[in-house]
């Protein structure tokens, strides 16, 4: 069993009022045509990278993002547009988890072993991602867009063999 070391830990809960801005120069351009809980994923998963130390995600590395609820606003907005007869609609792809996977792993100049998970218990979640990965260790992180009275939510972790 492989023992880990926190490379670096970064949460944002809430962000910053100017995170979206922060984002686009961290990666220098701004996100077009994805969704906010992407924007949040990857806005965590560049703060995170920044303060580990790292310019970008090594090839072999892991990426795991977990959320309780996923894309919710994209997934309401689509289903309204879809009610109303509209064609599959645009926000419907931004509900799609695997377009938040392709835009961290752009935003981190990354391709590679990668993976988004419905779940209750990032701890477990977090666990069971460490089982099998390798040198390139482990980048982790829980997104969630505001509900009821939380506020949006961003937390990574850069975890590495010890």
């Amino acid at each position: 069993m492989t023992a880990w070391r926190t490379a670096a830990h970064f949460v944002a809960h809430p962000p910053p009022a100017e995170w979206r801005d922060d984002l686009a120069r961290r990666i220098g351009r701004r996100p077009r045509r994805v969704g906010l809980w992407t924007e949040l994923a990857m806005y965590g998963a560049r703060c995170c990278l920044d303060a580990a130390g790292e310019a970008a995600l090594p090839a072999n590395a892991r990426l795991r993002v977990a959320s309780l609820r996923g894309a919710w606003g994209a997934t309401q907005a689509g289903l309204t547009q879809l009610d109303a007869g509209l064609p599959m609609p645009f926000t419907f792809m931004q509900s799609q988890p695997a377009l938040m996977l392709a835009e961290v792993g752009r935003c981190l100049e990354w391709q590679g072993d990668a993976s988004f998970m419905l779940c209750r218990d990032a701890q477990r979640l977090r666990a069971l991602s460490q089982l099998g990965a390798g040198r390139g260790g482990l980048l982790f992180g829980t997104v969630e867009e505001a509900r009821d009275d939380e506020p949006q939510c961003t937390e990574w972790w850069r975890l590495v063999p010890a």
